[in-house]
């Protein structure tokens, strides 16, 4: 039953609805994607304690949802676009929880290659 609430947590943002599975391949499928959820999980709840955070990984997550990026584009005069991802500044206890994780947004926007093809060409 962890397994599959780790898994309901990974998949919850996604907006995946529920699947019933008819295959014997994709019931195993599902059971393992279930045990990796676990696995993160678990190392997530190690981590937290490590840095004494405690060891309730969906509050974490719930804090980290504060912090937002967004790609912006840009076209150049020879038409070329460039990819900027920009990292919202997080409010002060989300900045204090990634500090004690040991964790560093970036401070500037980051060229990123576009790997979505776009459909208006």
């Amino acid at each position: 039953t962890e397994a599959e609430a780790a898994f309901r947590e990974l998949k919850s943002p996604l907006g995946l609805r529920p699947i019933y599975h008819q295959k014997e391949t994709r019931v195993e499928a599902h059971i393992f994607i279930a045990f990796l959820a676990l696995c993160l999980r678990r190392t997530l709840a190690l981590w937290m304690e490590s840095c004494g955070l405690g060891t309730a990984p969906q509050k974490l997550l719930e804090e980290l949802r504060q912090i937002h990026s967004l790609d912006v584009v840009l076209t150049a005069k020879e038409k070329i676009p460039i990819r900027l991802r920009v990292v919202a500044v997080p409010e002060e206890s989300t900045r204090i929880l990634l500090h004690r994780l040991g964790l560093r947004l970036p401070n500037r926007p980051k060229i990123i290659e576009n790997v979505v093809a776009t459909l208006a060409s």
